[in-house]
């Protein structure tokens, strides 16, 4: 297994259990993104990764991330196909029921993710990255 997997795997250990404090992970200046969903934005370094994280989370309750499967893209990225599970705030709306598939796109330089970009629909990243749901280039 490489580094870069372990770093990333070591992230959603405490996602898995809706620990979204340590940022130790991330480079200072972190390019921050939602790729798609209802507000795409992106933020950038720690300041404005945990801005854009702040306004995601006080929309939901509960809210953690259910890594399915790992993929290294190449030396630098990793993809991880996920699942969001929570409950939206406002309307009760339970992710968990809707059975939706989510994946996160992390790129990694010198031991520290560079750039986090997370997608609600797993084909709009597949489209962006340029691959089949098997992950394999088109």
């Amino acid at each position: 297994m490489s580094a870069n997997l372990d770093l990333v795997r070591s992230i959603y250990a405490n996602w898995e259990r809706g620990d979204f404090r340590s940022v130790d992970w991330a480079d200072p200046e972190i390019e921050f993104a939602f790729g798609d969903g209802p507000d795409p934005e992106s933020w950038t370094g720690l300041d404005g990764m945990a801005e854009g994280w702040r306004a995601f989370q006080s929309t939901w309750e509960d809210f953690r991330a259910d890594p399915t499967d790992y993929r290294e893209l190449d030396d630098e990225r990793v993809l991880v196909l996920v699942h969001f599970i929570g409950r939206a705030k406002a309307s009760g709306m339970d992710l968990a029921q809707m059975q939706t598939e989510q994946a996160n796109l992390l790129q990694i330089r010198d031991g520290k993710v560079t750039r986090l970009v997370l997608y609600w629909d797993r084909d709009r990243a597949f489209v962006d990255l340029g691959l089949t749901p098997e992950g394999e280039r088109r």
